[in-house]
């Protein structure tokens, strides 16, 4: 006979309060595809001219060290937004690579309509103050003329909704000239006002108040007539039902204009100042094509999808809390 307990159990199942270490994998593949295109941009001589590639290999190995230390940490409950992104990092390590080897190192996409990633990344050492001054110029035509638009779209909408009267002129009104280009208006919106930054706050206005006035009309439209009843019963006015009935209960309709808006109010925002702005990003990306300097065109596309996507994540944030009440599937 012999001692069961002098020799270790290898198979044995853990215990309530032990955790077992699992590889994130997601975390290993990522760091084996940095580590690929680390190699890639290092240890590959170029086949075509292309800027010093310091800032792309430390960004590189950053990346590697961060994904190794997901590989222990992957698996904690608050690390539980890091899986979720793991898949889709280690596939940017593959795409940089692949990019890093079809530009600079083979020169199989043309100069200088593909530059290399260092060439774009250059772009913001180079011209970051440029690019800066852009975004803050898009900024000073968006925030107002979207602000103005979705006012005004707000009270149109109310009105047309909650009035017959203001139905029967609005519609009309809105079936003729909402689906027209609101950048059509440009020789118009040039020769009324008198500055070119004038014209531009009105066409993102113009683009974004006709659909947040369709939605919000539709919203109020379809909040229960009994409602109205049970507040005038309890002698609620013309505004308190306004106030507390209808704008409630239209909100939902109206945040789905406010994004329709949003997305025309960047489309006329990026054409009016490509058309006839002395800067901003649409005067940018004008400028860099001018110059066939694609890496400052692609430098600026990349800053323009964080910028929007950034104001469109501020305004789900803001519904989210507005609407709390109100659970939808689709998020930012």
């Amino acid at each position: 006979m012999f001692d069961k307990t002098q020799f270790p159990a290898e198979n044995v199942a853990p215990t309530a309060g032990h955790s077992v270490f699992r590889l994130w994998w997601p975390g290993v593949i990522s760091a084996v595809t940095w580590a690929t295109a680390f190699s890639v941009t290092a240890l590959f001589p170029n086949h075509v001219r292309t800027p010093a590639a310091q800032s792309l290999e430390a960004c590189e190995i950053m990346i590697i060290i961060f994904s190794g230390f997901s590989v222990l940490l992957g698996n904690m409950s608050s690390f539980s937004s890091l899986a979720h992104h793991g898949r889709r990092i280690a596939a940017l390590g593959g795409a940089v690579a692949v990019w890093e080897v079809m530009t600079a190192k083979t020169g199989w996409l043309p100069l200088p309509f593909f530059p290399s990633p260092q060439a774009i990344l250059d772009v913001y050492r180079v011209d970051s103050e440029r690019l800066a001054q852009s975004v803050v110029h898009s900024l000073l035509l968006l925030i107002p003329g979207f602000g103005l638009g979705s006012l005004t779209g707000f009270l149109v909408g109310v009105a047309m909704g909650w009035s017959p009267e203001a139905r029967y002129w609005g519609h009309p009104i809105i079936r003729l000239l909402g689906p027209l280009p609101s950048i059509a208006w440009l020789p118009i919106a040039l020769f009324i006002f008198p500055t070119i930054t004038a014209a531009s706050v009105f066409l993102i206005a113009l683009a974004t108040a006709f659909p947040v006035a369709v939605l919000t009309a539709s919203g109020v439209a379809l909040v229960d007539s009994r409602l109205y009843d049970v507040g005038r019963t309890l002698g609620a006015s013309e505004g308190f039902l306004i106030r507390t009935i209808v704008i409630p209960a239209a909100l939902p309709n109206v945040f789905v204009g406010l994004f329709m808006g949003l997305g025309a109010s960047f489309i006329v925002l990026i054409v009016a100042e490509m058309l006839g702005a002395k800067a901003g990003l649409g005067w940018y990306l004008q400028w860099a094509q001018g110059w066939a300097a694609y890496a400052n065109l692609y430098a600026a596309l990349a800053v323009m999808s964080v910028l929007f996507s950034s104001v469109t994540m501020v305004l789900f944030a803001i519904r989210r809390r507005l609407l709390r009440w109100n659970r939808e599937t689709v998020e930012w």
